[in-house]
């Protein structure tokens, strides 16, 4: 049952858009508002706005990842250095001499559009106004999209480059002829994209070919069964899978994404022309085959199976100030000795739990959801002829078929990291927990819209402890001066430091 309040929000565009709006605003503010403190090369920015410069410079390097990240880093480097603005705090640690809003605004734009992105996919797949603010609040105020935003990093172009690709295939199953060439099409470039930053960029091509084969097997049993009701007239766009073509699917899966990619290398190979482009991919793996793995290999090393509970964050700047420190010019001056500077980068705890809890139930709801299908179809005569349209399609709901793409996405962009040997960071986890989170929202909203009390308290609890959380932690995401006391109260466990 919906409640009053929900049918009142879902019929007001204003709202809505109003919502929407806030969210993305508050969303970019954080990420621009002290963007040049700090005047330094944060944790990686030590290669990547290096590796910017140096397509700038033209200087010869080797890139143990994809270039499209730090061409699209170039690219701010080159606008933000002819802007009057942003050139308070320079140094040449990239080298050239550069102010550090040039090397990172690009990042924070890109990164206040992904809760935006994540909303649209909902929507295009539930067209439900409620889940798709809950969706994009959620994703908003995660601290880890905050930090990777906030700094010259890569990790925000792989997740919003394959949500793009996601979402113009989806918009590609709800469309016909020529406009659906055009989804698919763009959905290959996006897809390609996501690659062409990192190689874990194919967790969100993996995750739609999974979803197809997934497709293809629920029409063959479906139609096997031949004393079927018809299917019901309100369908996923996700239905649609099987109604594509294979050249359709290999243009937008297989063949542009692949196009892309080495279209991508062509301007680092005419800077870099040694090693060729095939042998410079054999090298790259064998980079990260044998880089190792453990503590002695990195301090903030971080076993798959730890990321969903955010266990070990990565402090990605800390610095302790006192009477006698001499003072970056960028940072605003205490007013109480000693202070502690750090940005780490983790999680906002009780998102990142809650969505655990999340994914758990919906595990669960689907495999009770198969097995009443199985029981159903063995022995039709244990429900009522009205109840049987409901149980002998699976999945038969549209929600069933949202929560699938959910969490088939998150195990392709999460479970492939079991087979990897080398050193691997929280941040590999990122594109992941985006769907995790989406699956969250998804329990919030239908609880939100319940008519048992306990069930909204519950849904408005958890909305209550996620926006505490990120304001509580905030000032280590952003980097802003706490007492030791007051940065050890957000430190809860000792892998945390």
């Amino acid at each position: 049952m919906i409640t009053e309040y929900q049918k009142r929000f879902n019929s007001s565009k204003f709202g809505f858009r109003l919502g929407m709006t806030a969210i993305f605003l508050v969303s970019l503010l954080l990420r621009f508002w002290g963007l040049s403190r700090f005047n330094t090369l944060v944790f990686d920015e030590v290669y990547y706005a290096q590796f910017a410069n140096n397509y700038l410079t033209k200087t010869p390097f080797f890139n143990a990842h994809p270039p499209l990240s730090q061409y699209i880093i170039a690219v701010g480097i080159w606008i933000g250095s002819h802007l009057p603005f942003g050139q308070d705090t320079v140094n040449d640690l990239a080298g050239s001499t550069l102010s550090t809003w040039s090397y990172r605004w690009m990042n924070a734009l890109t990164g206040a559009f992904i809760p935006m992105v994540c909303g649209a996919i909902i929507y295009q797949l539930t067209s439900r106004r409620t889940y798709t603010l809950l969706a994009t609040l959620l994703i908003a105020t995660d601290g880890f999209f905050l930090v990777e935003s906030r700094y010259a990093l890569n990790n925000i172009y792989i997740v919003i480059f394959g949500l793009l690709g996601q979402l113009l295939f989806i918009l590609a199953l709800k469309s016909q002829k020529r406009k659906q060439w055009l989804m698919l099409v763009g959905s290959g470039i996006g897809l390609g994209a996501s690659v062409a930053v990192k190689w874990n960029g194919l967790g969100f091509i993996l995750g739609l070919f999974i979803l197809l084969i997934l497709a293809w097997i629920f029409k063959f049993v479906n139609n096997y069964n031949q004393n079927l009701s018809p299917i019901p007239s309100r369908q996923s766009p996700l239905e649609n899978l099987t109604e594509l073509s294979i050249l359709k699917l290999a243009l937008s899966l297989i063949v542009i994404p692949i196009l892309f990619y080495f279209i991508a290398w062509i301007p680092h190979l005419q800077i870099s022309p040694e090693p060729g482009l095939w042998e410079l991919q054999t090298t790259i793996l064998n980079y990260h085959k044998t880089l190792g793995s453990g503590p002695d290999i990195h301090p903030y090393c971080a076993p798959w199976y730890t990321w969903p509970l955010t266990l070990r964050p990565l402090a990605y700047f800390y610095t302790k100030i006192d009477r006698l420190t001499e003072l970056d010019p960028s940072v605003p001056p205490p007013n109480f000795t000693p202070v502690i500077y750090d940005v780490h980068a983790m999680g906002n705890p009780p998102l990142w739990w809650f969505s655990v809890l999340a994914i758990i139930l919906t595990i669960w709801v689907l495999w009770e959801r198969m097995m009443t299908w199985v029981k159903i179809k063995n022995n039709r005569s244990i429900l009522p002829t009205t109840s049987v349209h409901a149980y002998t399609h699976f999945p038969p709901k549209i929600e069933l078929w949202l929560l699938l793409y959910l969490l088939v996405n998150w195990l392709a962009n999460w479970t492939p990291w079991i087979t990897v040997t080398r050193c691997v960071f929280l941040y590999h986890y990122m594109s992941a927990f985006v769907f995790a989170a989406l699956i969250l929202a998804w329990w919030v909203d239908r609880w939100l819209q319940s008519n048992l009390f306990h069930l909204r308290l519950i849904g408005a609890t958890t909305v209550s402890l996620i926006l505490l959380g990120f304001v509580f932690w905030m000032p280590i995401f952003l980097g802003l001066p706490l007492s030791p006391e007051q940065w050890q109260i957000r430190m809860w466990f000792p892998s945390w430091i």
